[in-house]
């Protein structure tokens, strides 16, 4: 299906979820609690339909897989034999004068920054403080000069700065000085600067941000004649409704252990803490033996969950993008190896092609291979399926090649042996083997964000603008409508007969508030695919109703007693 918007604005998917009960604030009441949040009555059947439509494709429908459903809470030496105890970790650094904490691998400090709010304000240098909030609706943020940087090179120049906050992105650019340097696809240009010299520079980037700002990060990157890419990161915030940067260089640093703990029975102490799974793969490798012996399968094969996970992320944000509770879906499927590559790539494929056949427009997507220093210390190959979402190119899910490490680690830390036993093996020293792992692993809200970024749209028709989520039907969270010309009372009971013959079968919604056109665009705007509606003529005439269709918004005419298989035949295209 074709669309009038290339890229839609976080803001406007994060308005529309709140305005038609897809995605709620967690504990808005009492001011909400960051990077947490609550599923409507749409949202909960949006995300129902793409647990379903995933595990009819990727367990129901396939003899090669079977699921489980595993605790949340597991033995603590689970964490240590997967290493999760010792690498699950972030290095976080603490500024001693504001007191914000950033990731240290994300964190370069700048000598002097500067904040100017309204157009006419003079550009001071401020150092580490905050200013009042303005009454405008904005910010401006201005880098000035002073950068603090010393360039590996002559030939350093600044080619983009971005802003990226939890629910919003901006980009500017800056045409006045220089050349456009290309960068790698993933980089947008923005902005190209003159040489850095080693003593000053006087670079000024402006940005707009939200008074609801909660985080940001500034982005940015310099690049040298060679085509090197130095990107430089600088952490803002708001701290007591003013917003703050700081470019205080006394800081401490450790390393934060990114899983949540907790503590079981009526004591707090090191005997009795447990960890909230921060992935739900270790409930399945400590389960592969009882699955081998239950099902009696042979490899390749390959078990599937659905659960929660939880991360004790230090930087989260982009509405539901990145939060510390999330619901994943994961496989771990095992193979002989030496055909692990193979299946890698049949998987990737696969799982390409689900989001394709799920209405994600194939241009959007892209795959991304990780290089050798962003690869886990488990993994042999990782590749990244990627959509194109306003701010840039962001993870969808990944698939990676996880060899034989999890099932040899918990062999050694258990003493039971997680192996196979293959009679097709004539070598008796080499029946018994670890299989290796690829693991497709992406999670639901993740995947429930780029459906609603991917189909949302909006369409002028007749000087009016028509806000349609052109959503697949099999994920679509109501698939009918029903609706009645208006609320007369000769009409209300024969709509009621059809809405009852209708939500037999499908998710149906009744409703007959406002004029029917209203009601058709309130239907467009959550994604139902089919109305129904019931009129004078269904009561007089003929026994029919019309179905009108989302996309097209073409109608037709179907007596009653062929609806459900009409219904059935659009839905099912």
């Amino acid at each position: 299906m074709a669309r009038t918007l290339d890229q839609v604005e976080m803001d406007k998917i994060v308005s529309l979820c709140k305005r038609r009960g897809f995605i709620f604030q967690s504990s808005e009441i009492y001011g909400g609690l960051a990077s947490t949040y609550d599923y409507g009555p749409l949202g909960i059947e949006l995300k129902r339909n793409i647990r379903d439509a995933w595990w009819r494709r990727f367990i129901q429908y396939r003899d090669d897989m079977v699921g489980i459903e595993s605790a949340i809470l597991m033995h603590p030496q689970v964490w240590v034999a997967s290493g999760h105890s010792d690498t699950f970790t972030d290095p976080l650094v603490e500024c001693k004068a504001c007191h914000h904490r950033f990731r240290q691998d994300n964190l370069t400090y700048l000598g002097e920054v500067g904040l100017l709010i309204g157009s006419n304000t003079n550009l001071d240098i401020v150092k580490g403080s905050t200013l009042p909030m303005a009454s405008e609706n904005q910010y401006d943020v201005v880098l000035i000069r002073g950068l603090g940087l010393t360039p590996p090179d002559a030939s350093t120049v600044l080619v983009a700065a971005r802003l990226i906050g939890p629910d919003f992105h901006t980009e500017k650019t800056f045409a006045e000085v220089g050349a456009v340097i290309d960068l790698p696809k993933d980089e947008r240009v923005l902005f190209v600067g003159r040489k850095l010299e080693r003593e000053e520079s006087d670079y000024s980037v402006a940005f707009q941000i939200p008074l609801s700002l909660e985080t940001a990060t500034i982005t940015l990157v310099f690049q040298n004649a060679s085509g090197a890419v130095w990107p430089m990161v600088i952490e803002v915030g708001t701290s007591d409704g003013r917003l703050q940067m700081c470019s205080s260089k006394e800081v401490t640093a450790r390393h934060f252990n990114l899983m949540l703990k907790t503590f079981l029975g009526p004591v707090e102490d090191t005997a009795s803490q447990v960890y909230l799974r921060p992935e739900t793969a270790q409930g399945i490798f400590v389960n592969f033996q009882n699955v081998l012996t239950a099902t009696r399968k042979r490899l390749p094969f390959g078990i599937g969950q659905i659960g929660k996970s939880f991360r004790n992320e230090i930087t989260t944000g982009n509405f539901t993008f990145r939060t510390r509770e999330f619901e994943q879906m994961e496989i771990e499927f095992f193979v002989k190896p030496g055909t692990d590559e193979e299946w890698h790539q049949k998987w990737v494929d696969d799982f390409m092609q689900w989001f394709i056949d799920l209405g994600v427009r194939e241009e959007k997507l892209r795959l991304r291979p990780h290089a050798q220093r962003e690869l886990s210390h488990y993994s042999k190959a990782t590749s990244d399926i990627e959509y194109s979402f306003s701010w840039g190119w962001g993870e969808l899910m990944g698939i990676a090649n996880r060899t034989d490490f999890d099932l040899k680690a918990h062999t050694r830390h258990s003493g039971i042996r997680l192996d196979y036993f293959d009679d097709e093996v004539h070598d008796p020293d080499r029946k018994h083997y670890a299989p290796y792992v690829v693991e497709p692993a992406l999670g639901v809200d993740r995947a429930l964000l780029v459906f609603l970024f991917d189909a949302y749209d909006e369409e002028i028709i007749e000087g009016d603008t028509r806000v349609v989520l052109h959503l697949h039907s099999a994920i679509a969270p109501i698939k009918v409508a029903v609706l009645p010309l208006s609320r007369n009372e000769r009409l209300v009971p024969k709509a009621r007969e059809v809405y009852d013959l209708v939500r037999s079968r499908f998710t149906t919604q009744y409703d007959d508030a406002q004029s029917i056109g209203r009601r058709y665009r309130r239907q467009d705007e959550i994604g139902t695919p089919l109305a129904v509606t019931v009129d004078f003529q269904t009561l007089d005439e003929d026994n029919a109703v019309t179905i009108r269709d989302r996309d097209t918004m073409e109608q037709v005419r179907v007596p009653i007693s062929e609806l459900m298989d009409t219904l059935t035949e659009r839905l099912d295209r």
